[in-house]
């Protein structure tokens, strides 16, 4: 976020511009719940210090804003959303955190909040929800998926991922598979399809977070810790033992548990980045001796420089191990690294474009049914353009409306199919 002005003892901050991100609603949600935190920390010291206290109320809101361009020394962000944020911060309680309903909407399945009676606020004619944030998951996505569907087309795809793992294992060696495609495209539905298809493989996974400091490393650590079972918190000496027990049987398993021990926190100093990348690989090789091992890094557009030379190098160098890199990004890792993993024997690259339309009748007729008319599902097929989870969350959001309804065990639309709201993309 970016704090966009001071007024009296208040401060405005602003998520979303200069660049919208698709959980801009979350990171607001998880930014005032760290305030919450760090002003109640502040305030036990200024108690003991000085013998006074402070505390802290925040509003959130989401919506449309009329915005300057922050580049251009334009701060100015204006609108009824912004009117609205104030009035729910001016509204809660000392230590309380009240969010708009489209906040809530945007990030529900993160929060734990509950509704409180709608608040008749200033400038507004009629009373507007909000709900009490009482905490926000540190990593859980703003939605769970809640419809479900068998996977519809992709079979080539899931062809090939698994002749991979097949030769992987074969050989032994080490493959690079990288799938590429749009948000909701289905890239993480086809890895999961994938990891249920091979269940007698260790699976490990980690994922790239597209903000944050020092985090170049943050999907190894979070591999590192579902190899070992460390637990957060983990006491370092019980850290130390678990990660070199892993490597017990490797020539270099003390200086592999030393290096790795640098990258946890858990040694002074700092590894050069090559001893570092050597200490990941030798690791995942160890692990792999006991049978297929599969890694996947998650969102990997998101991934730092030093983080992706890791995939590769461990992709080109390892040796007599069946290791499988499956590592899912946006086109926007061809913007970072036009030649990703080109030339390599040793990888291969999916490309997963919308479904098509047939394809995408099959998905919609897997979630509702045969019931609900052709007019309705043609506006949803318009809309969603082939994109899966579209298809899904706009299905979602006519349930929640209350626009689609279940009649007799089969969906409906009660009323006026010209009244139906759907989004136009």
């Amino acid at each position: 976020g970016t704090v966009e002005k001071f007024i009296g003892d208040a401060v405005m901050a602003v998520f979303g511009i200069p660049q919208v991100h698709e959980d801009d609603a979350l990171r607001a949600c998880r930014a005032a719940g760290e305030i919450r935190e760090a002003v109640a920390a502040l305030s036990k010291e200024l108690e003991r210090d000085l013998g006074t206290t402070i505390e802290v109320r925040v509003g959130v809101n989401t919506g449309e804003v009329v915005a300057g361009d922050p580049a251009a020394g334009q701060a100015l962000v204006t609108g009824d959303a912004v009117n609205v944020a104030a009035r729910l911060e001016q509204a809660a309680q000392p230590g309380q955190i009240l969010i708009g309903r489209s906040t809530f909407d945007l990030s529900r399945d993160a929060l734990v909040a509950e509704p409180i009676e709608p608040l008749a606020l200033r400038g507004k004619t009629d009373a507007v929800a909000a709900y009490d944030l009482a905490e926000v998951h540190p990593t859980a996505p703003a939605f769970a998926r809640r419809l479900d569907s068998p996977l519809v087309g992709r079979e080539d795809e899931l062809r090939l991922l698994r002749e991979a793992f097949d030769r992987a294992v074969s050989e032994p060696a080490c493959h690079l598979l990288t799938i590429l495609g749009p948000a909701g495209v289905g890239k993480s539905r086809l890895v999961e399809e994938f990891l249920a298809d091979v269940a007698d493989a260790r699976v490990l996974r980690g994922r790239c977070l597209p903000y944050g400091e020092g985090i170049t490393f943050f999907p190894v650590v979070e591999v590192l810790k579902q190899a070992a079972d460390i637990a957060d918190f983990e006491d370092p000496a019980e850290t130390e033992r678990k990660i070199c027990a892993l490597v017990e049987g490797d020539e270099h398993g003390s200086l592999v548990c030393a290096r790795i021990g640098q990258l946890l926190g858990l040694a002074e100093g700092e590894a050069v980045p090559e001893e570092t990348l050597w200490a990941i690989r030798r690791f995942l090789e160890a692990l792999a001796r006991g049978g297929p091992l599969v890694v996947v890094f998650d969102d990997i557009h998101w991934g730092e420089g030093t983080f992706l030379d890791l995939i590769e190098y461990v992709a080109e160098w390892t040796r007599d191990a069946p290791v499988v890199l499956v590592c899912p990004a946006r086109p926007e890792l061809l913007d970072a690294r036009p030649g990703w993993a080109g030339g390599k024997p040793n990888a291969s690259t999916i490309v997963l474009e919308p479904l098509p339309n047939e394809e995408s009748e099959r998905l919609l007729t897997n979630l509702l049914g045969e019931t609900v008319g052709q007019e309705v599902r043609g506006r949803i097929l318009e809309a969603a353009e082939g994109t899966p989870l579209f298809v899904e969350q706009v299905v979602s959001m006519l349930i929640d409306d209350g626009t689609l309804e279940q009649q007799n065990g089969t969906w409906a639309v009660p009323g006026p199919v010209s009244e139906l709201r759907i989004p136009p993309t």
